[in-house]
């Protein structure tokens, strides 16, 4: 894990992160984003590489902002050779970080991994809890919605 490194992504990392997400988002469990809303969105996501292969993006999130105290982490995929190996968690723990300096109050989650994200922190929510803008802006996009399995959780930090 000590050659992973978190870096900012940038427009040319967009096809990258297509493909990251690509099998998942056929699967129904990541949104769909079209590469314009990537690109309008690129500063809020992170990637991992690792620094023996930069040219592979093998892990993101994106920390998408809601309000001046709220935002979302959204697009969360670590490449399936590089799971159980501390992706997941560099990317989590560097996203915590930016909300923090960036002044936000609470992060929300909507996962099918809750156990996941319980490690930092955050609680179970009522979905009823969640903000109308996300589920207007999101969710209604959905093929699960509005029957979605999916967990909501929260930090506050």
């Amino acid at each position: 894990m000590n050659n992973i490194k978190i870096v900012r992504a940038n427009l040319s990392d967009v096809p990258k992160i297509q493909k990251l997400l690509k099998n998942e988002i056929e699967k129904g469990v990541i949104l769909y984003r079209s590469d314009d809303e990537i690109a309008m969105n690129i500063r809020s996501y992170l990637i991992a590489k690792d620094e023996n292969n930069c040219d592979e993006i093998i892990g993101c999130v994106a920390l998408h902002i809601y309000s001046m105290g709220l935002a979302e982490f959204r697009s969360m995929m670590v490449n399936q050779k590089y799971r159980m190996q501390g992706v997941g968690s560099l990317l989590i723990a560097k996203g915590i970080e930016d909300a923090k300096n960036l002044g936000l109050k609470e992060i929300l989650v909507l996962t099918y991994k809750s156990y996941f994200f319980s490690k930092f922190g955050f609680r179970e929510i009522p979905k009823i809890e969640i903000p109308d803008n996300k589920i207007w802006a999101d969710c209604i996009k959905c093929s699960q919605f509005p029957v979605c399995e999916e967990v909501a959780l929260i930090k506050k930090i």
